[in-house]
């Protein structure tokens, strides 16, 4: 979407607002030996009670309001009976559709404690993502974004997950463009003023390559860390404003 008008950006901006709140209360729920389930359950219930509807599932097909990445999974973690253990490493992705607009956000943390290795992946992807956001600049490319994701998780010596991507955002959680966590700077669609985008690297402490284990999850083939960060930006010419306002 290109934000044209006043009710579009406060509607954008109340989906993602609400999304982002939504992952500070999971994480502040997730503890060692609850079940990833019971963080969806939660999470259905909340986006309900708002009003809105699990676009992940509504959309998209997916088997949950949410992707619980746990451990070495890359993208699409499927809610289940596996219970958390202290010293994990936890991506809840969420998403829903409120009040006609789509939010979209994603978050790591730990089970406990990090360690020192995990708290430099996720400051490292943190990084990736504040940086990539700046880049979100109108004449910029989507592939200066994605360099920008690359470049920063290279530069600390980790990967970014190749053949999965951030997307426009409006009144569908999945528009266009695609923006790749990798890519080559000034290559790519053009980034109109108040155009909508997800800035969101999936970062992996090894080996970029990945195996699927069903139709959805995707895990490290070295059984290393991965970390991501999320949030839904406005085109800008001083760069991307963060819709959720965190």
């Amino acid at each position: 979407m290109i934000i044209t008008r006043p009710e579009e950006f406060s509607g954008l901006r109340r989906a993602n607002a609400a999304t982002t709140r939504l992952l500070h209360e999971l994480e502040a729920l997730a503890r060692p030996g609850l079940p990833t389930k019971a963080l969806d359950d939660y999470a259905r219930a909340a986006i309900r009670k708002l009003g809105g509807e699990p676009v992940f599932e509504t959309q998209n097909g997916f088997p949950g309001a949410i992707n619980t990445n746990r451990n070495d999974i890359v993208v699409h973690g499927i809610p289940g009976d596996e219970l958390l253990v202290a010293g994990d490493i936890l991506t809840i992705d969420a998403g829903m559709l409120l009040g006609g607009f789509a939010g979209d956000a994603a978050t790591t943390f730990t089970i406990g404690p990090a360690s020192k290795a995990q708290q430099a992946l996720m400051d490292a992807t943190w990084l990736a993502m504040t940086t990539a956001i700046e880049a979100a600049r109108t004449g910029n490319t989507v592939g200066d974004v994605s360099w920008a994701m690359q470049s920063v998780a290279e530069s600390h010596g980790y990967n970014v997950a190749r053949g999965f991507c951030g997307h426009g955002l409006g009144r569908r959680c999945w528009e266009d463009p695609q923006v790749p966590f990798a890519g080559d700077p000034g290559t790519g669609p053009k980034l109109a003023e108040g155009m909508v985008i997800t800035v969101e690297p999936v970062v992996i402490e090894g080996e970029m390559d990945f195996s699927m284990d069903n139709r959805w999850e995707a895990r490290t083939v070295d059984g290393t860390m991965v970390a991501q960060f999320e949030r839904a930006v406005m085109v800008t010419a001083g760069g991307g404003v963060i819709l959720s306002g965190d």
